[in-house]
């Protein structure tokens, strides 16, 4: 009988024994993750705010490539405002110049086309206009403004754009009259935009402030466009004929807008 209560209080001693070890594990692996918990809130709070941090700093970088892209987008906005208004104003521009020519009766009298002026060579005497042989344009064509001033007249032509000689560049040579004397001269040009008016009769009385005109002499331009007035004269013993220097009514500064005369 003694025999066999051995193994059953071993057994009980045993069981006992394992349950307070477990009760103990349990006990201090809560005191043991406690521990570690209490060692390493620094770590873990230091790891937290970081990527907290960062987390922040990413969004930062997100947020001001969003707005990046947005204040690209607005330029480009802008730009399409600003270039519409320009081409707006412009257009206003040419229908203002085209009013103003059928005022002055251009359409009756010739065969006009409306150009814009795109460059300005004056060191040359040239200017650059929009419209080329597409648009049926040839060398030799009258360029004249909207109030019948005599520009020049084509010099070169390409596809879409073509060079305007004017009147006061060194190879230019033309006609010219005083209609209200009927004195018939030469304008010729000077360069950097001045004319005059050669091969005037000694015996014609030119005076400060005659209108000069082109003349249908020589078939080069229209006649009757104007070129400017008398400003100073020069009388000379030695040469056979008096000439002029003329104050040309064309003003390259506000010169915007061209008419090519196609036909007259």
């Amino acid at each position: 009988m003694k025999f066999l209560q051995k193994p059953i209080y071993r057994v009980l001693i045993s069981i006992i024994i394992f349950v307070f070890i477990i009760f103990l594990l349990n006990f201090y692996q809560k005191e043991v993750k406690n521990f570690f918990y209490k060692i390493s809130e620094p770590v873990q709070s230091f790891f937290w705010q970081t990527g907290q941090k960062i987390s922040y700093f990413f969004e930062t970088i997100s947020e001001i490539k969003r707005l990046k892209k947005e204040n690209e987008e607005l330029k480009l906005k802008v730009q399409e405002l600003l270039t519409e208004k320009v081409y707006l104003k412009n257009l206003e521009k040419e229908n203002e110049e085209l009013r103003e020519a059928l005022g002055l009766g251009l359409e009756k009298e010739f065969k006009p086309s409306l150009a814009r002026v795109i460059g300005k060579d004056i060191s040359q005497d040239f200017i650059l206009i929009n419209k080329g042989f597409e648009e049926g344009l040839s060398k030799g064509l009258s360029v004249i403004t909207p109030q019948k001033i005599l520009v020049g007249k084509i010099y070169e032509v390409y596809r879409n754009y073509s060079r305007v000689m004017l009147i006061s560049n060194k190879e230019s040579s033309f006609d010219g009259k005083i209609a209200e004397k009927e004195i018939l001269g030469q304008v010729v040009g000077q360069g950097n935009l001045k004319v005059s008016l050669d091969l005037i009769p000694p015996d014609k009385e030119v005076s400060e402030g005659d209108l000069v005109e082109t003349s249908i002499l020589g078939g080069i331009f229209p006649e009757g466009l104007l070129i400017g007035k008398v400003d100073k004269i020069q009388k000379s013993d030695i040469q056979t004929f008096d000439k002029a220097e003329i104050s040309p009514f064309l003003n390259l500064d506000k010169l915007e807008t061209i008419f090519v005369i196609l036909g007259f």
